[in-house]
C-alpha cells in the first residue's frame, strides 16, 4: 500500500505510527472525509471486497462505501502502520430488537504493540461513535451529547448508545472470535447487494459525519443535523440529488 497517498485522502500530513494518538486521529479522520455510500449498488455495479478495486474506488475515485468497504480499507491501512487488527462478526439490531443476519456488519478490534488495551473501532456504520471504544471497560464512554457501553451477553457482546431523550438502544452485536477477510463476509455483501429484504437495496444513501453532526443524503431529502437539531429538506428530484451529492460529498457519478 501507498501509506502516503491513502492519507492524502483523509487528509492528514502528519507522521503515524502505531500509538493511542494515531488511532484516535485516524478514525476521526476517516469519519469527516470519506462517506458511508451505498451507490454502487443503485447502479448495478458489483462491489468487490479485495484490497485493489477497493484502493481503486476509496482512494483513487474518492468515492466512499459501505460496512466492508470502509472497515476493509481502514483495516489495511492500521496494519501497514503497525497495528494489530482483528476482523469481527457483526450483526445489526432492527427496529424491533431483533439481530441482522450472521456477518451482516463488519467491525475491528485494534490493538496498539506493547499495550494491553482493545479498542473496538468502526468508520462504516454510519452514525455511531466518533472514536474508538474501549474494548475491556464496560462503564459508559462519553463522546459529545452521546454515551456508549459494551455489555456482555451470550457468546459476544453488545454496542450500545444512550440516546438524547436518555434511553439506550442496541446497536450491534459482535463476538471476539478472529475471523478472515474478505472471505467470511462476501455472502452477507452479496445479500446486501441483491436481496429485496436488506435496506440497502432499498434506498440510495450518502451520509458523511461533520465536526458538530451529520449530513445525510437519501433519494427524496437531504438531513444536516448539527448540535443535535435536525433540518429535513425534501429534494426536487433527481437533479437536486445529484446536484448536493456532488456539493456536500464530492461524488459526481
Amino acid at each position: 500500500m501507498d501509506i502516503r497517498s491513502y492519507l492524502e485522502r483523509i487528509g492528514v500530513d502528519g507522521p503515524v505510527r502505531p500509538d493511542f494518538e494515531t488511532l484516535f486521529g485516524l478514525h476521526r479522520t476517516h469519519l469527516l472525509t470519506v462517506p458511508f455510500e451505498n451507490l454502487d449498488i443503485h447502479l448495478r455495479n458489483p462491489i468487490e471486497l479485495d484490497e485493489q478495486p477497493l484502493w481503486n474506488k476509496i482512494v483513487l475515485r474518492k468515492r466512499g462505501g459501505f460496512c466492508y468497504e470502509l472497515n476493509g480499507m481502514f483495516a489495511w491501512l492500521l496494519q501497514q502502520i503497525g497495528f494489530e487488527v482483528t476482523y469481527l462478526n457483526a450483526r445489526v439490531y432492527n427496529h424491533s430488537g431483533k439481530r441482522g443476519r450472521e456477518f451482516d456488519h463488519l467491525a475491528l478490534r485494534i490493538s496498539i504493540p506493547g499495550e494491553e488495551a482493545n479498542w473496538l473501532a468502526d468508520v462504516g456504520f454510519g452514525d455511531s461513535f466518533f472514536e474508538p471504544l474501549m474494548l475491556d471497560y464496560k462503564g459508559e464512554q462519553f463522546q459529545g451529547s452521546h454515551a456508549y457501553r459494551l455489555e456482555n451477553v451470550k457468546n459476544g457482546v453488545d454496542l450500545l448508545r444512550r440516546e438524547r431523550d436518555g434511553n439506550w438502544s442496541r446497536q450491534y452485536f459482535f463476538d471476539l472470535q478472529a475471523r478472515t477477510f474478505p472471505g467470511d463476509y462476501e455472502e452477507s455483501c452479496k445479500y446486501h447487494q441483491t436481496s429485496p429484504m436488506s435496506s440497502f437495496t432499498r434506498e440510495r444513501v450518502v451520509s458523511l459525519a461533520i465536526p458538530d453532526g451529520r449530513i445525510t443524503l437519501d433519494s427524496n431529502n437531504l438531513i444536516v443535523t448539527t448540535n443535535g437539531k435536525r433540518i429535513k429538506r425534501q429534494l426536487n428530484g433527481e437533479k437536486e440529488f445529484q446536484k448536493f451529492l456532488k456539493y456536500y460529498f464530492e461524488i459526481d457519478l
